[in-house]
């Protein structure tokens, strides 16, 4: 009997396993398909402080520090970079967001510079297009490859003793009154546990509504598209105001850059990589929007095209929470799409939870009961880390 069960196989339920095992404690996680199979594969994987909430700056500040000792802590090739991140204005609108978001972020206590032209940002990234008027520039945010990173945490947990069992789709939580007993798999093996973490990603609402809790999340559908290896062109991440494009260039050379978010209009639980695969329309909207700013990938041969979904919820903050009526349950879902950064922290804060210690971070803005009876509104989006 494990002391602990974790569903999901993302950067948050692999970091929380290595944290839990590496406490001396037995751990169990269960993916339904392959680890990293959604947001923590397919995510562009930014490591960003520049443009978060300021209630989970705090987690992206302390997911630097870690980051930069990860490659020797887990004894593995994360990619990690720490290069800097330009978030730019295509219009004089965007100027204007750009302007206030800097103003925003040093009251906060971020380093970041206000690029005011083109020329100075072609200082930082020789190789932003001309167009662009302006930009903020985070030195210390950066990227790192997010599928040899969820391994990695994978690896190192299992060599402190974590099972990790993938293909293994979790049905239900059980319960007995009002505490966790363990979780039940689709093919009806039963396994007991005091405490389950659920870190599920888009299916964490189907488990908590069983359990008589609500996770409200919109699914969303990411455009993401990879070339071939290139000579190098830029070392830090780009985004754009509105969050409608992103890119790098990753380790061995290929530029992976995504789009803004699109409707999902099938159910979550049976979605297929032919159902995510971009549409034409989406791919030429891809491909106009970034090669505004990088006019590189222009002649850039494409080796791979995908779709991601993303579990968004109303404020774009994550549900990350042990107090919900139900002893032994800790809740990990609904990052946003800006998850996979803070993913060394979360891990953390949930074998914290899990284990009855106190987090180092103050989580009521990520308290679930926050969503209970307040309106919903229109999340905002940014898809680097």
């Amino acid at each position: 009997m494990p002391d602990v069960v974790i569903v999901g196989g993302g950067i948050s339920g692999v970091a929380a396993s290595y944290e839990i095992a590496r406490a001396g404690h037995s751990v169990t996680l269960f993916e339904a398909r392959h680890l990293a199979s959604m947001a923590s594969g397919w995510t562009l994987g930014g490591v960003r402080q520049s443009g978060r909430d300021p209630a989970e700056l705090p987690l992206a500040r302390a997911a630097v520090e870690r980051w930069g000792g990860l490659d020797t802590e887990l004894d593995a090739a994360t990619g990690y970079r720490r290069r800097g991140n330009l978030r730019l204005a295509r219009t004089e609108a965007e100027v204007e967001t750009i302007r206030e978001l800097v103003v925003q972020q040093r009251r906060l206590g971020l380093e970041i510079d206000y690029l005011p032209d083109n020329a100075a940002i072609r200082t930082v990234a020789p190789a932003i297009g001309p167009s662009i008027l302006a930009a903020s520039f985070c030195p210390g945010d950066g990227h790192a490859d997010p599928v040899p990173t969820v391994r990695a945490f994978a690896a190192a947990a299992s060599r402190h003793g974590a099972t990790i069992r993938e293909d293994v789709t979790v049905r239900a939580v059980t319960r007995s009154g009002s505490r966790v007993t363990g979780i039940e798999t689709m093919s009806g093996e039963l396994v007991l546990a005091d405490r389950v973490v659920i870190a599920s990603g888009i299916h964490a609402p189907e488990l908590l509504q069983q359990l008589g809790l609500a996770l409200p999340l919109m699914v969303k559908l990411v455009c993401v598209m990879q070339s071939v290896p290139l000579p190098p062109l830029f070392e830090q991440v780009f985004g754009v105001a509105n969050a409608d494009a992103a890119g790098r260039q990753e380790v061995d050379g290929r530029l992976r850059v995504t789009t803004g978010i699109g409707d999902w209009p099938h159910e979550p639980r049976s979605w297929t990589a032919d159902a995510l695969a971009p549409r034409a329309c989406d791919i030429a909207t891809l491909i106009a929007r970034v090669t505004q700013v990088l006019p590189a990938l222009a002649n850039a041969g494409i080796a791979r095209l995908w779709g991601g979904l993303i579990d968004l919820t109303p404020d774009a903050l994550p549900a990350i929470d042990a107090h919900t009526g139900i002893q032994g349950l800790i809740i990990a879902a609904g990052f946003s799409g800006h998850g996979f950064g803070i993913g060394p922290v979360t891990g953390e804060i949930l074998a914290d939870l899990a284990l009855s210690r106190q987090p180092r971070f103050e989580l009521a803005p990520f308290r679930l009961d926050r969503f209970a009876g307040v309106a919903r509104r229109d999340a905002e989006l940014t898809l680097h880390g």
